[in-house]
């Protein structure tokens, strides 16, 4: 994916992105598919997902964890009924499959995994539901969040899942490599729907608070440390039997030394590696994951990590970007309202 096309800069898709529609080929992303009746176990063996949970054609986002508690990556898992479909980080691809064949090959139960060969595509925004309706002629407004529906335009079979990672409604659609060209065109075809690389994909999610791997969270990072205790349901939370279980589910009382949380900062954007201090005693209490400036909010944003002690919201804190200290304060997350169409979904 490129940083940005031709013609239209980063801040221009940015804005296009939240207030019409943009396509994103998210191709270099890994499709898994998951068969065999103890899938399911195998996948709560792996992940803190709460798949038993899932009901047909739903999704969540979940982690996969190591023995150290900390995150191999993090992945959309749906149940498909038959089997249960993966969406996992193109730069996790090969580690990812190497460590759940590795944990097949250790397992007790009957479960196969296949890597699948076809392309996705993100159809982000907030007129994404009116121009994907127009080309598979049907009515989508019953397909709530996080759920899926295989749909056809005539000519192209394919997989819509209501998801996406701008903060805003869209979808995230998988379709055979040899129609993915034409389909993509077809989307294409609507003056609404503008091409976006990955310069507008990062400052999106980023307004969105969304986690990239690599930089906000990896394999030696906790989901508590991580504020991503959402992801570990209730019975998987009094269960455990993931791995890393016995290490991540004590952080719940204990709590982590430190917290991700989101900063507003004043003087120059603060990128990944810049240091948070005490504004009272200049003592580094954290450092930035990811950073840069809000299109919409036209303030400096960042995530990173932090002592657990000045984790409050509006605590103040100062960052040092190239050896100069600048103010900021700790910032809830969202910085962005998200505008996930979340609803009681019915078949489409």
């Amino acid at each position: 994916m490129p940083i940005q096309y031709e013609g239209e800069g980063i801040i221009a898709s940015h804005f296009h992105t939240r207030q019409k529609a943009s396509l994103f080929d998210v191709s270099h992303m890994a499709q898994l598919k998951l068969t065999g009746k103890d899938r399911v176990k195998f996948l709560e063996s792996v992940t803190v997902a709460d798949v038993q949970g899932l009901k047909a054609n739903t999704g969540t986002l979940s982690l996969i964890t190591n023995a150290k508690g900390g995150i191999i990556d993090d992945t959309i898992i749906t149940n498909r009924g038959d089997h249960i479909f993966m969406v996992v980080n193109a730069g996790c691809a090969q580690k990812d499959v190497a460590h759940l064949r590795q944990q097949i090959d250790s397992f007790s139960g009957d479960v196969q995994l296949e890597v699948l060969d076809r392309s996705l595509v993100a159809l982000q925004g907030p007129l994404s539901e009116k121009v994907l309706a127009n080309v598979v002629g049907k009515d989508l407004s019953n397909l709530g969040f996080m759920n899926c529906s295989d749909l056809s335009t005539g000519s192209e079979n394919i997989l819509v899942s209501r998801c996406g990672y701008t903060g805003e409604d869209g979808f995230e659609i998988s379709v055979d490599h040899k129609d993915a060209i034409s389909f993509a065109r077809k989307l294409l075809a609507d003056p609404d729907v503008h091409p976006a690389g990955l310069g507008s994909r990062d400052s999106l999610r980023l307004e969105a608070g969304l986690c990239l791997y690599g930089h906000d969270i990896d394999e030696n990072t906790s989901p508590i440390a991580a504020s991503l205790l959402w992801t570990i349901g209730k019975r998987r939370r009094e269960e455990g039997g993931f791995l890393g279980s016995d290490i991540i589910l004590p952080q719940i009382k204990a709590g982590t030394a430190q917290k991700r949380v989101g900063f507003l900062l004043t003087g120059p954007p603060a990128r990944e590696g810049a240091t948070v201090h005490d504004p009272k005693t200049d003592v580094q209490i954290g450092h930035i994951t990811s950073g840069t400036q809000s299109p919409v909010l036209k303030k400096n944003i960042a995530m990173g990590y932090i002592a657990k002690e000045f984790s409050k919201i509006d605590t103040p804190i100062t960052v040092k970007v190239r050896g100069k200290s600048y103010a900021g304060v700790v910032a809830k997350m969202p910085f962005v309202p998200t505008t996930y169409k979340k609803i009681a979904a019915t078949p489409v």
